[in-house]
């Protein structure tokens, strides 16, 4: 499989999106890094500064703000007695605002001993009259919270954050709207709030919403929860960046833990981060009938301001991902990609693992013969669409118009069933398979590229290890053998040269996403899908 460049595509969008240029930024080809992805290398005078800093300065900036947190404590407690849910009195009383800004001090000062000396803010933020809920992207860390901090305003949480002590009360005091992983009524409940704090007229703080949902690595913005947008008030896009030299704030699903990146960021001498307020979105009558719309002509304004693309991976891509198969996948995977395009055509995942069998089966039938694209749109019963073009493209690497449908069936197995990899293995062999059911190595080669979805891949010492008897064909069943003695064979034949970071963390009971950007969108969550890997909280 291979990502082909394709030509900038016109996307649709509303007048109100034309007004402020989103209309006009193109769908730019899907980026190449996996934005769900984070590696980080030190030089040796990295190693070396990081020792230093261990020795010296990370110990007093750790100490400085546990006692920020611990000083802003008071404060917060007895300002919290009482419901959180009464509506705040308008005008704010004296000691509200003198307990804000007593706490945006104190902040301010945490940040600045964890080494943040330069938070610059671009932009006006707009008065909660203008735009009651700010959209904020990209999420990438939980470094994010300095955007709420100084702003003070609410944030969508989960309801377990509010047990966390001393944390708990410092989040409470921004009156935030809590879901509930343990009430399957919550997101409706969430966005209900929601809508009824974005229409008080400003009685209520600011709610500042993460729309993508999920930590990524701020290569490009993925596609926005509708939650911050069905209420189809005005939302202000807000921008963070981190020009820092050295990435250590990135915490996202494949790469440093987060208490690895809390202390790689206080070794570091400076930390810089920019906030940029841009002008209040005003939804046009389409985008307040169609949240999604809105979301996503918000998303390219964001997108523009940030000099990134955009592209429809979504949190659910995290899944695949991360998969636990034995066949993990390479950062610079064809499969997300693929996934992505497999949604743009209308098609579950969830519901299409159960047509594998018909889908192989007449790929079986073709004896390795090449499909054009017209007869790729009937192979599947779908009509011939940009999306299903850049489909094809994704497995005519010839460029000569033709591709195997084997190699579809294969791709779509892994989506399905990310985790079940001798599941997939044995599909393929009895699509590629002779009479007796053997392959030989270039065909092995051709099934693992396109499980792993990258156009190169060396396979001749895996092959050799299975076929001990050096006959040149090995089965299933030998593949299997195989697999039940050296489960890691794909690191150590495949890719020994990858690192992946440690998968011993326990697992949520659903999937959720991390830090400030609870999933609230009101959609069903998936029952019985496997959960993603925890993450450090």
């Amino acid at each position: 499989m291979r990502l082909r460049a394709r030509g900038p595509r016109a996307a649709p969008a509303s007048s109100a999106a034309s007004s402020v240029g989103a209309g006009d930024a193109p769908r730019l080809a899907p980026p190449g890094r996996n934005p769900f992805v984070h590696e980080l290398r030190l030089s040796a005078l990295r190693k070396a500064q990081i020792i230093f800093m261990t020795l010296t300065l990370f110990p007093i900036r750790l100490l400085l703000i546990v006692t920020m947190m611990l000083l802003a404590w008071p404060f917060t407690f007895f300002a919290t007695l009482g419901s959180s849910d009464r509506e705040p009195e308008q005008p704010p009383a004296t000691w509200r605002k003198v307990v804000d800004f007593l706490l945006k001090a104190i902040m301010r000062t945490m940040w600045f001993s964890g080494g943040f000396h330069w938070v610059i803010t671009k932009g006006q933020q707009a008065p909660p009259s203008e735009a009651t809920i700010l959209t904020l992207a990209p999420h990438s860390s939980y470094f994010d919270a300095i955007a709420v901090t100084l702003t003070m305003s609410s944030i969508v949480m989960k309801a377990e954050s509010r047990d966390i002590p001393i944390w708990g009360t410092l989040i409470k005091y921004i009156r935030p709207v809590f879901v509930s992983r343990s009430d399957q009524d919550s997101r409706r409940k969430t966005v209900e709030e929601i809508r009824r704090r974005a229409q008080s007229n400003g009685k209520w703080p600011q709610i500042m919403i993460f729309p993508e949902g999920t930590c990524t690595n701020r290569t490009c913005l993925i596609t926005f929860k509708p939650g911050a947008f069905i209420p189809g008030v005005p939302v202000q896009p807000v921008v963070l960046r981190y020009p820092n030299k050295l990435d250590t704030i990135t915490w996202t699903w494949q790469g440093p833990g987060a208490l690895k990146i809390l202390w790689l960021t206080l070794c570091q001498f400076h930390n810089r981060v920019e906030i940029e307020f841009l002008p209040v979105y005003s939804p046009s009558e389409e985008e307040k009938k169609d949240p999604a719309l809105y979301a996503s002509n918000v998303r390219r304004v964001m997108a523009e301001a940030l000099g990134i693309s955009v592209t429809d991976y979504t949190f659910e891509d995290c899944q695949l991902a991360l998969a636990e198969g034995q066949l993990r996948l390479p950062a610079d995977t064809c499969l997300l990609e693929f996934a992505r395009l497999v949604r743009g055509l209308g098609l579950k995942p969830e519901t299409l693992e159960k047509d594998l069998d018909k889908y192989s089966k007449s790929a079986k039938r073709q004896r390795g013969g090449k499909l054009s694209l017209p007869e790729f749109a009937e192979y599947l019963g779908v009509p011939t669409s940009d999306t299903l073009e850049d489909m094809f493209s994704l497995f005519d690497e010839s460029g000569d118009g033709r591709m195997d449908p084997r190699e579809y069936v294969v791709a779509l197995s892994v989506v399905c069933r990310p985790s079940r990899t001798l599941d997939t293995i044995q599909l393929a062999f009895k699509m590629y398979g002779s009479r007796d059911g053997d392959i030989d190595e270039d065909t092995l080669s051709r099934i693992l590229k396109t499980a792993l979805g990258v156009a190169e891949l060396s396979v001749t010492n895996l092959f050799r290890a299975i076929d001990q008897e050096g006959t040149g064909r090995i089965t299933f069943a030998d593949f299997c053998r195989f697999a039940e003695m050296f489960p890691n064979f794909a690191e150590e034949y495949l890719y020994p040269k990858q690192t992946y970071p440690d998968s011993s963390a326990q697992t949520p009971l659903a999937p959720t996403p991390n830090g400030f950007c609870a999933d609230f969108s009101p959609e069903n969550l998936d029952i019985g899908r496997k959960p993603f890997r925890k993450k450090l909280d």
